[in-house]
């Protein structure tokens, strides 16, 4: 192996363990730091951003990738030239950033956590719009700095999805309002014809709690490499594929939120232990984009665990565990419940059908920010408005409305797309898997998760970033990001289940 290339390595995997020390600062603070601790916490991690990016921008890293790129780039094999086509990357975005904006943004991000709890507890959007507002003041300026080229919010956006824009966002985005709302008015003049009463009532948490343990180890999280905690916003964090944590939030009157969430979080977190970390502490080893990672979590939550296959399987559990909820009920009174459709304020709770809405409502919430057509202080307003338009609801205040996500709070603009770009790549995932796989949904039904989570594996985690998501994609399911797919999943499934002539 080349020494220089030897060289580099050192380098990069010091600054993954410096990012994974990060990451651990911020799973402590979400989970069990003390809440009078916040302001210690915000200069800690500032001052671990800066060692972080002083890694990052040294001199000598960028002249070693340079040389590597430009003289030795025929010696070195495919994994080590993905490794210096990211690392090399990751350097240009970062020496294109003043140090003191770094800091600034993580600084304010570790506060801007804070204030967003406190916000949105006593339903203050205004002690939490500061914060938004300069947040997007730095954002749009980190943007001018690393695509000056660019509009600030497909920098931002190109962050969590790479060669993505708006361009190809705003038509699949317009394609799904004009088929799901639609679909959506159907679903709600029959609304009567789905019973999830069962899903009310109280539910015991020590045993939503064990539920959720045995159903995440089922379908493949390796708690010996992983844990389970809880959160205000359920999340999936940890600092390696060795250390993995996973987050969920339990409502005594609502058993199904923190079983899907745990669902959804350990789709996440098989992709991350399935990462092919023996490589190295490495960017070859990193997840590809939020899109993908989304399609992840979205194929074990919706494909997998809103089946009849999988009720099939978990009904008698979910029964012994909640006899008096469940003792009218069975397998398919529980699948019809668990997929009944009805717009809500809460996109984290929302069903498959409404939720593409709660993601275009804040893209378009975003792309408005950015432009200077919506103004901090009338968000609000705006808000409520979209809700009203393309859900039929009004939120009662801003706790259930603006203030309901940690996103923003974090700095995190441009994520939001990856939701339901996720949503359609994980309904293609899926059709290519069952293509592959014919008999795997009675597999499902007999609680066999194991050649489900080999094949996610081997066609997806193991990659890591050696693709783009078109080529991934491509070779995983033979075309490009195909939002058709997705519209024709839900109408099917729906019409069933809500008897609808469409």
């Amino acid at each position: 192996m080349n020494s220089q290339y030897q060289h580099l390595v050192q380098k990069l995997e010091e600054i993954s363990h410096l990012n994974g020390v990060m990451s651990t600062l911020g799973w402590d603070q979400e989970v069990v730091m003390p809440s009078g601790a916040g302001e210690a916490r915000a200069k800690q991690m500032a001052a671990l951003a800066g060692v972080i990016h002083e890694r990052m921008t040294d001199p000598a890293l960028g002249e070693g990738l340079y040389e590597l790129a430009n003289r030795h780039w025929q010696t070195l094999g495919a994994d080590e030239q993905c490794n210096v086509r990211e690392a090399l990357r990751n350097y240009e975005l970062e020496t294109k950033v003043p140090k003191r904006l770094v800091q600034e943004m993580v600084e304010l991000s570790s506060r801007g956590h804070e204030v967003w709890v406190k916000a949105r507890q006593q339903n203050k959007f205004a002690d939490f719009a500061p914060v938004l507002r300069r947040f997007l003041e730095l954002k749009i300026a980190w943007a001018q700095c690393v695509a000056p080229e660019s509009t600030p919010y497909d920098a931002n956006i190109d962050l969590f999805e790479r060669g993505t824009t708006m361009a190809v966002i705003t038509p699949v985005f317009e394609r799904l309002k004009q088929e799901l709302i639609p679909l959506i008015g159907a679903i709600q003049q029959h609304a009567e014809r789905v019973d999830a009463s069962c899903l009310h009532g109280l539910f015991a948490l020590d045993k939503q709690e064990a539920l959720a343990r045995k159903i995440s180890s089922d379908i493949g999280f390796d708690f010996s490499q992983g844990r389970m905690d809880v959160s205000v916003h359920p999340f999936c964090g940890g600092s390696h594929p060795t250390d993995v944590r996973i987050t969920t939030r339990y409502k005594e009157n609502n058993f199904a939120e923190s079983l899907y969430s745990i669902i959804h979080e350990t789709g996440h977190a098989l992709y991350e232990q399935g990462r092919p970390h023996h490589l190295g502490d490495l960017p070859i080893t990193e997840s590809l984009t939020m899109g993908i990672h989304e399609s992840q979590s979205l194929f074990w939550e919706r494909m997998i665990a809103q089946s009849k296959p999988f009720f099939r399987h978990y009904f008698g559990l979910i029964q012994q565990t909640f006899p008096d909820n469940f003792r009218d009920a069975d397998a398919d009174t529980l699948y019809r419940a668990v997929n009944h459709c009805k717009p809500d304020f809460i996109r984290v709770e929302a069903d498959e059908v409404t939720y593409p809405l709660h993601v275009i409502l804040r893209y378009e919430i975003e792309k408005g920010l950015f432009d200077g057509s919506m103004a901090v202080d009338d968000l609000p307003e705006i808000w409520n408005a979209f809700m009203q338009k393309y859900l039929g609801i009004t939120p009662p205040n801003d706790t259930l409305g603006v203030l309901q996500d940690s996103h923003w709070s974090s700095g995190a603009f441009g994520y939001f797309p990856s939701y339901t770009l996720g949503a359609i790549y994980a309904c293609q995932f899926y059709r290519a898997m069952l293509d592959e796989l014919p008999a795997i949904e009675d597999e499902i039904a007999q609680g066999n998760f194991v050649p489900v989570k080999h094949w996610l594996n081997a066609k997806i985690h193991c990659h890591g970033k050696r693709f783009t998501p078109e080529v991934l994609v491509r070779q995983v399911t033979g075309e490009g990001l195909n939002p058709g797919h997705f519209i024709n999943y839900l109408k099917t499934k729906y019409s069933e289940i809500y008897r609808l002539a469409l």
